[in-house]
């Protein structure tokens, strides 16, 4: 496996690691953190299995799945979580969550770029989306923000709080995104890249 840490202005994206459960839990156990998520708060064995999961898949050849931790430019400390799946035909889903304590200055547009980086110029592919709660209008103006386009909506995306919910789509693709500067995709393996080209 070779490392991968995505760099931008502000923000790192990191492989996780057994350490990262307390800090993850603090956002997937935080009931305002999942409020627009896709499932209800987790428990600490939940998150471990999430981190022992995400392991895991950083191992896996073909690697299918990058579930990375943000971290502060200069700190390890994990402050979000991040996954980017790969799909075929050259494409992937992205999602993310923040710690509130990070919501607001713009970390969120900024974690888009780096899986955007590690997209489009670590792993050569043509699509990228993301999906957001419909009530989630903080996440719909970072994914613009963000270089994406409204696609759409799914509905009856996922069950969670005891009822269906929908999802509003977006997405990008590689030529139509213009990275931020300071952005620097750093550790993608040649063996990890798609068959199309790199940018």
């Amino acid at each position: 496996m070779t490392p991968l840490r995505p760099t931008g202005p502000n923000l790192v994206l990191r492989e996780v690691e057994p350490e990262d459960t307390g800090d993850l839990l603090a956002i997937y156990g935080d009931p305002e953190a999942t409020r627009h998520l896709s499932f209800e708060p987790r428990t600490r064995e939940q998150v471990d299995a999430i981190i022992a999961r995400s392991i895991d898949s950083a191992h896996a050849t073909p690697r299918t799945e990058y579930c990375l931790a943000v971290t502060r430019r200069g700190e390890h400390r994990l402050i979000g979580f991040s996954r980017l799946a790969t799909e075929p035909q050259q494409a992937a889903t992205i999602g993310f969550a923040l710690h509130p304590a990070a919501w607001g200055n713009g970390l969120g547009t900024e974690t888009v770029h780096l899986l955007c980086a590690l997209g489009f110029d670590g792993l050569g592919l043509h699509r990228i989306w993301a999906a957001r709660a419909p009530l989630n209008a903080a996440s719909a103006r970072t994914l613009l923000r963000a270089g994406m386009t409204e696609d759409g909506r799914i509905r009856d995306h996922v069950f969670v709080h005891g009822a269906w919910r929908g999802s509003i789509t977006y997405s990008i693709l590689e030529h139509e995104w213009e990275p931020i500067g300071g952005l620097v995709t750093d550790g993608a393996a040649e063996s990890d890249r798609g068959p199309g080209p790199a940018r």
